[in-house]
């Protein structure tokens, strides 16, 4: 049975990502198949890797500050293409903020002090992997 295949990626100018790092490592040992994107992915970029990779999951990993818009565009670039998966958002997010997007459909919003086995557990329950 193959390994579910999840996409890791940070949106925008953000350079910092040894947390997308750090989460894409914990979910490879823990049997996952990852593809981590890189820095400066668009919207559009990391919705055809997750089309081009059959992905079970994206997780966006954002510290810039622009994660409604660019959040907010990743959603609604999915729904045009017709790619329904959970989309995981992870960083620094204000609390206010949280609430817009999870309107938007994200499945959850995670920041610093999230355990790996935290995280680990929520993207198994949401890929269907016990």
């Amino acid at each position: 049975m193959p390994k579910p295949k999840i996409i890791i990626a940070k949106l925008g100018l953000d350079g910092h990502d040894r947390g997308a790092k750090v989460i894409a490592r914990a979910l490879a040992e823990a049997g996952f198949e990852v593809v981590y994107t890189g820095i400066r992915q668009t919207p559009s970029q990391v919705v055809e890797t997750a089309i081009q990779e059959d992905a079970k999951l994206i997780g966006i990993s954002i510290l810039s500050g622009s994660h409604l818009e660019l959040v907010g565009e990743l959603m609604r670039i999915m729904k045009e293409k017709g790619v329904s998966i959970p989309v995981l958002v992870g960083g620094i997010i204000p609390p206010e903020d949280k609430e817009a997007l999870l309107k938007m459909g994200i499945a959850g919003v995670y920041g610093p002090g999230t355990s790996l086995k935290e995280i680990i557990d929520i993207v198994k329950k949401l890929v269907g992997v016990s």
